[in-house]
């Protein structure tokens, strides 16, 4: 108890007769209140239970069918990936062959007819931006279909098999301006060739949520997305989205709640679809169910009311003069929280001086805490974890308000030869460093501009720039080529940026960064401690490449042989290739890093326990370095083997490999192998440890389960006929053995595989 209610009950309680009425009043008005609200909130509590569950069940009927309707369309999407028609129409050179889009239409007419919740099913081809559609037909342009503004969904599927969203239909198409659409990825030789769309018929789709309820009460209903935006709603009472969001907010994941909304009192149940992500909503009016217990809670209320207004009345005009002053200094303080001001507090010193030191605490950690902020929402938006405008606009105007309108610059800065850089510093100095990069970058360019620098992890930073004066011309590129030329001097190690095109504000920073990160990937050609402009490398087209298997296959077998010189040749010829036809970045690291875990490959069959090289390290170094690096570790490799096949053992090893290619599905044991080597079962089985690092039974149960994995993916046989295939009579003893190497049973591989077909392409 504190002094200040201290003296406000000594003085209501100096007159005996106001002290006998207060106790009086309070007592009465306790008891009323707690009479009317237990009755109230019984009868709403058994209320709500008889109203929720029948509606959840209910939305989660709805939830099941709509989940399947979306299941059974992804089936015939993967139908329509898998077939040949669609094969060639992606892949031939000629692609508007007649009879093949003929027979594709066909199709396409085929699958969409079987159902009666499907419109129409759009194949859109990548590389051509051609289109193949029912009804529509054939286009060889996207400029020439009706309905073609969905093609960049590419870049939301990312690693996703599947996506289902709502979009705004481009007006003059003669379609209803709102559709639903399935997209699915068509993926041939681990590359994005196609993109297959199946729009919904939305009554059809949604006509499982018409049901009618268990209840005549005022109710709606709503489909919302993973981003909680409306798909589907009904009902006959009015809802809007203000309502929804309070929902969703008072929900928090909860099955089943009770909010207020413009007067009246709603109740709401919700379910999550694990399939599609989709909410499903469901909100009851509560008033005409209510409305006999409110009215008793009312009259309880306002009975209570009027005993405490007549207790009250009596000491109002003594409290009055006594508290005046202190109501007054509490409406001039009405600025700040309420919660924080006791109204019982007589001390207005105590109250004043709390007040502003709580302000000067705020602005000092708003203070500290600003720069921060600034750099993680640079971080998110890189990282795609900020994609709504209204969110982002929100922040920018919290943490950017001292910058103007001026066009915006990004830079992206990386330390070449990363790897070789971890290996120079010791992990503890690493982020200081790169806060160092940032402060010397702060302070040479502070003078002529606004920055925000921003860590991205490992070798990355990004500088968000923009210039202090209105209206002048400068150049980013060239401020950071000076800033980045201190480095060296200062830290004793070099960094490359790529800068983006000056961009006009908020909407157009993503795609800042993405230039920029495409401008630093020039790095590969130009070297270290460069200063890259996308405008400079904007033109820049990748050529096509199909020979990146063939030549994987030539090293692997070149180096195996021990041919060093032929192994440098392949790997220079292709280097060369790289140069005179100055293939994008993005391709040519991506050649090298497959040459690298092809290397890789390599060095873990010679030794398994080995440590291999950081493959990644490959997008932080020039070309001459990588290739170098590259080299060397195929010269070397190609030496040991060169060594190997001079020795007996190794040969002899080789042989009995040989022989057990050749006899997978034959009952060979240990004794055949050896005598085909021409050696005893147990010095065979001494040398063939000693030289491959496994047993001779282990290997040739290695090779026959990765021949089985051949024949479950690119054959139809039955399991049983599989066993048999790679040796065993028995096909529980094949499941068993299978299951042991491979941690999943041959079905379930070939089910899934087969379901996942882009992504066995893939790797």
């Amino acid at each position: 108890m504190t002094l200040s209610f201290l003296k406000w009950l000594k003085f209501n309680f100096t007159n005996t007769q106001t002290r006998l009425l207060l106790i009086l009043t309070i007592v009465v008005f306790m008891i009323i209140i707690a009479v009317g609200m237990t009755t109230y909130y019984s009868a709403k509590s058994v209320l709500q239970q008889e109203l929720s569950e029948p509606q959840h069940q209910m939305l989660r009927i709805s939830m099941n069918d709509i989940d399947e309707v979306i299941r059974e369309s992804d089936q015939i999407a993967v139908k329509i990936a898998l077939n040949n028609y669609v094969y060639k129409f992606l892949a031939s050179e000629v692609q508007g062959s007649y009879h093949n889009v003929t027979e594709l239409v066909q199709f396409l007419e085929t699958l969409t007819s079987s159902t009666s919740y499907i419109k129409s099913a759009y194949i859109y081809d990548v590389e051509r931006e051609s289109m193949v559609a029912f009804p529509q037909g054939y286009s060889s342009s996207k400029v020439n279909f009706p309905d073609s503004g969905w093609v960049g969904v590419a870049a939301e599927l990312d690693d996703r098999p599947m996506l289902v969203k709502r979009r705004e239909i481009a007006a003059g198409s003669g379609i209803p301006a709102s559709q639903i659409t399935l997209y699915r990825k068509i993926m041939l030789a681990g590359q994005l060739k196609g993109i297959i769309a199946i729009n919904f018929k939305t009554d059809q789709m949604f006509k499982h949520m018409l049901l009618s309820s268990v209840s005549d009460l005022d109710n709606h209903r709503f489909i919302l997305d993973a981003e909680n935006k409306p798909l589907y709603d009904l009902g006959n009472y009015p809802v809007g989205e203000e309502a929804v969001e309070q929902v969703l907010a008072t929900l928090e994941g909860e099955k089943l709640g009770e909010f207020k909304h413009e007067g009246q009192l709603l109740l709401a149940s919700q379910t999550m679809s694990p399939y599609t992500g989709w909410r499903y909503l469901s909100i009851i009016s509560q008033e005409s169910l209510l409305s006999n217990a409110q009215n008793i809670r009312n009259i309880v209320f306002f009975v209570s009311l009027l005993a405490l207004a007549a207790g009250a009345a009596t000491i109002a005009f003594y409290n009055r003069a006594a508290f005046k002053p202190v109501k007054r200094m509490r409406q001039l303080l009405s600025g700040y929280d309420r919660h924080r001001i006791s109204p019982e507090l007589i001390d207005l010193e105590k109250i004043t001086g709390q007040l502003l030191t709580d302000h000067a605490q705020q602005a000092i950690n708003l203070r500290q805490t600003l720069p921060e902020a600034s750099s993680k929402f640079l971080t998110d938006i890189y990282a795609g974890h900020m994609t709504g405008y209204r969110e982002m606009g929100e922040k920018w105007n919290r943490y950017f308000k001292e910058w103007s309108d001026s066009p915006l610059t990004v830079a992206m800065l990386s330390i070449d030869n990363y790897h070789a850089w971890c290996e120079r510093f010791k992990k503890s100095d690493q982020s200081l460093l790169k806060f160092a990069i940032a402060n010397i970058l702060a302070e040479l360019l502070s003078g002529e501009w606004r920055l925000i620098p921003a860590d991205l992890g490992r070798d990355r930073l990004i500088i968000m720039l923009q210039p202090l004066e209105l209206g002048r011309e400068m150049d980013a590129s060239t401020s950071i080529g000076e800033a980045l030329r201190m480095i060296p001097k200062l830290l004793k190690f070099q960094v490359s940026a790529g800068v983006s095109e000056d961009q006009g504000g908020l909407k157009e920073l993503q795609q800042a960064m993405q230039q920029a990160d495409s401008a630093l990937g020039f790095r590969l050609y130009r070297g270290y401690e460069q200063v890259i402009r996308f405008e400079d490398i904007s033109g820049h087209e990748e050529p096509g490449r199909g020979e990146e298997n063939e030549l994987m296959t030539q090293l692997t077998e070149t180096i195996e042989a021990g041919s060093g010189e032929e192994a440098i040749r392949l790997i220079d010829k292709t280097l060369n290739r790289m140069k005179s036809e100055q293939w994008h970045p993005s391709s040519a690291i991506s050649f090298l890093e497959s040459v690298a875990e092809t290397l890789e490959r390599i060095r873990m069959k010679r030794d398994p326990e080995a440590c291999g090289f950081r493959v990644s390290g490959l997008r932080t170094m020039n070309l001459e370095s990588a290739w170098s690096l590259l080299r060397n570790e195929a010269e070397a490799l190609a030496a040991w083997y060169d060594s190997m096949q001079l020795r007996k053992d190794y040969i002899v090893c080789q042989t009995m490999i040989a022989f057990m290619n050749d006899h997978l599905e034959d009952p060979v044991s240990i004794q055949d192998i050896a005598e085909h080597a021409g050696i005893g079962s147990s010095l065979a089985s001494q040398l063939f440890k000693q030289e491959m690092n496994d047993t001779i039974l282990g290997y040739f149960t290695k090779l026959r389960m990765d021949r089985a994995c051949e024949l479950l993916l690119e054959t139809d046989y039955r399991i049983s006929e599989i066993a048999s295939m790679v040796g065993y009579q028995h096909e529980n003893s094949f499941i068993r053995v299978y299951r042991k190497t491979k941690d999943i049973t041959p079905g379930k591989y070939r089910e899934m595989m087969r379901a996942r077909r882009d992504s066995l392409l893939e790797s």
